[in-house]
């Protein structure tokens, strides 16, 4: 693992997709068993240049995401490397049964491409934003999900997950992202990455979360407060290692995630504190609720995804802190 922080947080002028496009043809070129796997959406997910280049490697299925998955898992199992992509909503819901049968449970070699998560659906509304995927996907024996952070972070792990067998769930933003790491950047599946020192307390975040988590963290460093910020792109296998040493060493955590408050990066990190190094805690994502329909700066202060109210989660958990403390004392 090779980590440069960007100097500047700004928007990334390449789309993800477009990076997946990318990078799955630069990895097409060399191995021929790369194979991509399509439920109609082509334009969407940006991936007309692959289709183009190699159409007889590119399997568009229609809108029958459940069949995809099926057809995925027989592609792998004769020797082929499926990446199989869709909105993460059809992913995941519309298409469980088939990734845990068809895939995970008779050990199948696949990449499943979840776009879209959480908030970043936007216009698409709350029947295309996946609250619950990462749920629904961590709880797949066997299965190891991700959620890339930005461009840099998605071309890396797309190359290293080609090359390992397993079954595996990424989930991307379709569209822009923030710069976090520097171009020549490289990332351990499993470890996570700490972008941040501090220690006063340590937001735990992903995806969307991670840039959001450290604008908080400036905003606090004007009141004295000292936040580590760590990036858990890991979801599954999730990096204890690095959740109990922020808790010993900062003793407040507070999770930060564009999903469920329920069954994602949260929960998960709760049974670890739980288990080993119990600390005051604090979830930030969606609260049990559905999805709606604006423009994703609106949906961030909608559901409190946002630098603001992580400042104020940190606030209110440091003050756990102190009478937890003042207990001991």
């Amino acid at each position: 693992m090779h980590i440069r922080l960007a100097k500047e947080n700004v928007v990334d002028s390449k789309a993800m997709r477009d990076a997946y496009c990318e990078t799955l043809m630069e990895l097409a070129n060399k191995d021929e068993r790369v194979v991509v796997l399509d439920a109609d959406l082509m334009s969407s997910m940006g991936m007309k240049p692959f289709a183009k280049e190699y159409p007889e490697r590119t399997f568009n299925v229609g809108i029958a995401e459940a069949n995809m998955m099926s057809v995925a898992s027989g592609l792998s199992l004769t020797g082929r490397i499926p990446f199989a992509h869709t909105f993460g909503v059809f992913a995941t819901r519309r298409a469980c049964d088939q990734v845990f049968l068809s895939g995970a449970y008779q050990k199948a070699n696949m990449r499943i491409i979840g776009s879209d998560p959480g908030i970043t659906a936007a216009f698409n509304g709350g029947t295309h934003q996946s609250f619950e995927d990462l749920g629904i996907m961590r709880g797949i024996p066997e299965m190891t999900v991700i959620e890339p952070t930005d461009v840099v972070m998605l071309k890396d792990v797309i190359k290293q997950v080609k090359d390992k067998y397993g079954m595996y769930y990424i989930r991307l933003v379709r569209k822009t992202s923030t710069k976090i790491y520097e171009e020549d950047s490289s990332f351990e599946i499993g470890k996570a990455v700490q972008v941040r020192d501090g220690e006063d307390a340590t937001v735990i975040a992903t995806g969307l979360l991670v840039a959001e988590a450290i604008k908080a963290a400036q905003m606090l460093e004007e009141k004295g407060i000292s936040l580590r910020i760590i990036d858990m792109f890991t979801v599954k296998p999730i990096d204890q290692e690095a959740i109990i040493q922020a808790a010993r060493e900062t003793g407040a955590i507070i999770t930060a995630e564009n999903h469920s408050i329920m069954n994602g990066l949260g929960s998960a990190v709760a049974e670890v504190l739980a288990e080993n190094e119990p600390v005051p805690m604090e979830r930030i994502g969606i609260s049990d609720c559905f999805g709606e329909v604006g423009p994703i700066d609106y949906l961030k202060s909608k559901f409190g995804l946002n630098a603001e109210n992580i400042a104020q989660k940190v606030e209110k958990i440091l003050e756990r802190k102190s009478k937890k403390l003042a207990e001991v004392v």
